[in-house]
């Protein structure tokens, strides 16, 4: 991707459409580098198409810098509950959220996580959750921040059989 676009306030973020598939599955190797982009793929084309089978909401959020040209996503849903939230309601969460480097500190994803807090707001829901692995230093500040306070940290094992 191109960096050379017009300043940021040009930016609009907007919901993902089947024609970003490509450029989201890119953004989504960005942060997840341990899977490749087809692989991405799988798993944001249906929700594009709006052929997901999962049984809570879904959506991209993009930020796009004219023509088409994303710079950043957040990709939120929602959760029958999530950590240190109320349980007896359905929470937002934020499952991925990625700007592109030359991108940060402009206030893209301050805006991609406010329109995703929005979105859960219209699915009834009175709290947002996200995640941040715990040497994630520039996510954990990017949250606390945008007002997020940390209510767990956890070590997860594994062993194979």
């Amino acid at each position: 991707m191109s960096a050379a676009v017009g300043p940021t306030k040009d930016i609009s973020i907007r919901v993902a459409q089947p024609f970003d598939r490509h450029q989201l599955a890119a953004l989504s190797e960005a942060l997840w580098p341990e899977s490749r982009a087809e692989e991405h793929l799988t798993h944001v084309a249906p929700i594009l198409d709006r052929r997901d089978d999962s049984q809570l909401p879904v959506v991209f959020l993009v930020a796009d810098a004219g023509n088409s040209q994303l710079v950043g996503f957040l990709e939120t849903g929602l959760r029958s509950h999530a950590d240190g939230c109320d349980s007896s309601h359905a929470v937002g969460y934020v499952e991925g959220w990625y700007v592109v480097e030359h991108f940060r500190g402009k206030g893209i994803g301050k805006r991609l996580m406010a329109a995703a807090e929005d979105w859960a707001r219209q699915q009834g829901c009175a709290e947002m959750a996200s995640d941040a692995l715990i040497g994630n230093q520039g996510s954990q500040f990017a949250h606390e921040a945008l007002g997020y306070k940390e209510v767990d940290r956890c070590v997860h094992y594994r062993k194979a059989l």
